[in-house]
């Protein structure tokens, strides 16, 4: 029995693979260096893997920034923007359209399907399509090399790749898939030339709500691309969700179909039991979960197998994760800072390697390689379900109380806005960020010597009130109208809340990527979660007695604090989230104590954890919105609530946020602008928005008038006193010289605005 991976992590035990990079675009190192770098961490994973006892190893899981971009540039999708940088496309191009340069906007990015991950995405203009150079061959090629077992090619399949594209109307697509699936068959001609006999092409796609038309163009990619590459056994994989239309995607001319039996496990298990599965197909079963750290239970996984087998006589089965161990830190190995019973219960890619060969072991011969793997992986799972942490009746007796007047504001918005206004004395089109600033080297060297211990807590806390007076003085210069006190005490927005609250545990290496270079430690909400004091009320009190502005609050959100954590996998998601929600309730009173009367509550990641379709959205929907409202709803009437979202698709999403009652909401939208302009005409917003006007993710500094000719073509679909002016996120990982002086255009341009529209009125 074949045990494989989708993917495997490609920034390494500790983040070598961001240092790399980083040091490239700091000029530290060559490309050439880059590239010998890159190929040993590539060497070390693909060993490792190995060493665990795949039996077989992927290659092509590798990136230079982001897998869809990678795609983009083989195939030549390179936007007119970035033709003049150089005559023969190179890294120099690949990354100015992951990042942008001085002089041009970045590719847009949004999140990979329903994960935490961002992707970038591609773009197509018209012009013709060709192959640039193949790295899979090369990564291929190096692989075999490597180890002397199986290797396997990956990419993103054509289906995905075409439906996640953005730049051609529907009556085009078929114009596109012209160009495209022949280079798509290139690409796999040149893999089974080099000696490739399975090539996996990903197709998570498949699992969203698919159309007749979707399914007959999924029939026609595959029929294409087998008769153009006839010698290639295809292993289509899908995941994230069972596949949506299982009869006619297991019957595409393709060698192996892969399914998701954890996130799909219900549906996929009942479609193999109605329709069965082709006898001359491969079938791979993702069995354990590539998106969480939490230990399989063996015995049941070897079930899920075994009534497979029961059910269907494929050819061939594989057993592999969920989905791309991408999603999922390296190991658990490393791990020096948490308690016994929780490290026990704990699996990481590595160890969930080690389980996929347990259990295909088991399933071969009927006994388990090791003899008390069963066992112990009851005792571990038993040990943390009875833990204390997880029987908190505080907590459970806090959630029985509720009742419907707590998730309800008191007073309308129309009625809030005239008292809020009434109270905070705010010009037309006021000004602020979304809350944090840059966090230099000198910061962060100095949180590293506090937590070391060679900087005590006085020392750390002058340092840090020292950069927050500093900031405040920044922003008085510029002229922002709500300061932020700037979060130098926070690593990141949602670890900072974990370390404070009862049921949260931390990690040192369980690292996992977010976007390109940036990557995140996701707490682990093991137990049951509850405030146990202040969180924030210290340093934005200590902010707002050092500036006449007001000064905002800042917290995450119970949905995003949820979506962004590992979460346990004992309790309903929908609970988890109301633990945080009155946790939270408890800081803004606390906050609105102490005289703050502007909170922001950041819902970054409430669209993401949208379920792949649409249909079961409202569900998801209903616990999500009451967990925001629960959070916030309590707060005196002239208690202003903000709230930031990261999404470009907002048709879909008009009726969730409105629902959320927040009084200010700010978008993540500088890269798809226009997009969200002409949503919001069909649909306009009720509550005030601020609608990003530069682009944090890039280091470019846009000028004045292109931000006021955003706020002027905004300005014709928000009214002028629900209208906000900010950056479209948060400007932690930004350097100081490119923030104030993008801030200080943005004050120009809505001066200019506020001016304009004053004089016309």
């Amino acid at each position: 029995m074949i045990t494989t991976t989708i993917g495997y992590p490609y920034i390494g035990e500790n983040r070598e693979w961001k240092r790399l990079v980083e040091k490239f675009w700091k000029q530290a190192i060559s490309e050439d260096t880059l590239q010998a770098e890159w190929k040993k961490l590539r060497i070390t994973h693909l060993k490792k893997q190995q060493k665990l006892g795949l039996t077989q190893v992927t290659s092509g899981d590798f990136t230079m920034y982001d897998r869809m971009l990678d795609l983009a540039f083989l195939f030549n999708l390179i936007p007119s923007r970035y033709r003049s940088l150089e005559d023969v496309p190179s890294l120099t191009t690949y990354y100015a359209m992951a990042r942008g340069t001085t002089d041009t906007v970045a590719c847009e990015m949004t999140k990979w399907f329903n994960t935490n991950y961002h992707y970038i995405v591609p773009e197509y203009e018209g012009a013709t399509l060709k192959l640039n150079h193949n790295h899979y061959v090369d990564w291929f090629l190096e692989a075999k090399e490597a180890v002397d077992i199986d290797v396997k090619p990956t990419l993103i399949g054509p289906m995905t790749f075409s439906k996640l594209t953005k730049g051609y109307r529907d009556k085009e697509l078929a114009h596109y898939l012209l160009e495209l699936l022949p280079l798509y068959a290139q690409v796999l001609q040149q893999l089974v030339d080099v000696g490739a006999e399975w090539i996996q092409l990903e197709e998570p796609i498949l699992t969203t709500a698919l159309s007749e038309e979707d399914c007959r163009l999924a029939e026609v990619i595959y029929t294409q691309l087998v008769e153009a590459v006839p010698q290639a056994k295809v292993m289509l994989t899908t995941y994230f969700e069972a596949l949506t239309d299982f009869e006619r995607i297991t019957n595409l001319p393709v060698a192996g179909i892969g399914l998701d039996l954890i996130h799909g496990k219900k549906e996929n298990l009942a479609a193999l039991r109605q329709h069965g599965f082709p006898p001359q197909k491969t079938l791979a079963l993702g069995v354990v979960n590539g998106r969480d750290i939490w230990a399989s239970n063996l015995q049941e996984v070897a079930q899920d197998v075994q009534a497979v087998q029961t059910l269907v006589s494929p050819q061939a089965i594989w057993l592999q994760p969920s989905c791309s161990l991408q999603h999922c830190p390296v190991t658990v190995a490393n791990e020096t800072m948490l308690f016994d019973t929780l490290k026990d219960a704990l699996a990481f890619s590595d160890e969930k390697l080690g389980e996929l060969v347990e259990v295909s072991g088991y399933i071969e011969s009927s006994e388990w390689p090791t003899p008390t793997a069963v066992s112990a992986s009851m005792k571990r799972i038993e040990a943390l379900k009875n833990h204390a942490s997880r029987q908190n009746e505080s907590v459970s007796t806090a959630l029985a109380k509720l009742e419907e007047k707590d998730f309800k504001r008191t007073v309308p918005f129309t009625e809030r806005l005239a008292l809020q206004q009434q109270a905070l004395h705010l010009p037309l089109f006021p000004t602020t960020t979304i809350g944090s600033f840059p966090q230099s080297k000198e910061v962060r060297s100095w949180r590293a010597a506090w937590r070391r211990g060679d900087l005590d807590d006085a020392a750390y806390e002058a340092k840090l009130d020292a950069e927050t007076l500093r900031w405040i003085a920044l922003q008085e210069e510029i002229d922002l109208d709500v300061l932020v006190h700037g979060e130098f005490e926070r690593t990141d927005m949602v670890e900072y809340f974990g370390e404070k609250l009862a049921g949260f545990a931390f990690t040192k290496f369980a690292w996992v990527v977010s976007y390109g270079s940036r990557c995140v430690k996701p707490p682990i909400i093991y137990g049951d979660v509850d405030w146990l004091a202040p969180m924030t009320v210290k340093e934005t009190v200590f902010a707002q007695q050092h500036t006449d502005k007001w000064m905002k609050g800042m917290l995450t959100g119970p949905v995003t604090i949820l979506n962004w954590s590992f979460v346990r996998n004992d309790l309903p998601r929908d609970v988890v989230a109301a633990q945080i929600a009155l946790a939270l309730r408890k800081e803004i009173h606390a906050l609105e104590e102490a005289g703050i009367r502007i909170i922001q509550v950041d819902e970054p990641a409430l669209r993401e954890g949208l379920p792949l379709r649409q249909d079961n959205w409202q569900a998801y929907l209903n616990w999500a919105i009451d967990a925001f409202k629960l959070a916030t709803s309590s707060v005196n009437t002239t208690t202003q609530i903000h709230t930031h979202m990261c999404y470009c698709e907002f048709n879909d999403f008009i009726d969730p946020i409105t629902a959320l009652d927040a009084d200010v909401i700010s978008l993540e939208t500088s890269r798809s602008h226009g997009e969200l302009i002409h949503s919001l005409k069909e649909n306009p917003y009720p509550y005030g928005i601020g609608l990003g006007v530069y682009d944090i993710h890039s280091p470019r500094v846009p000028s004045a008038d292109e931000m006021t000719t955003i706020l002027e073509e905004s300005l014709a679909v928000i009214p002028a006193n629900h209208f906000w002016v900010n950056p479209d996120c948060g400007l932690k990982t930004r350097q100081e010289p490119e923030t104030v002086a993008s801030l200080k255009h943005m004050v120009e341009a809505a001066k200019a605005l506020r001016k304009k529209t004053l004089q016309t009125n």
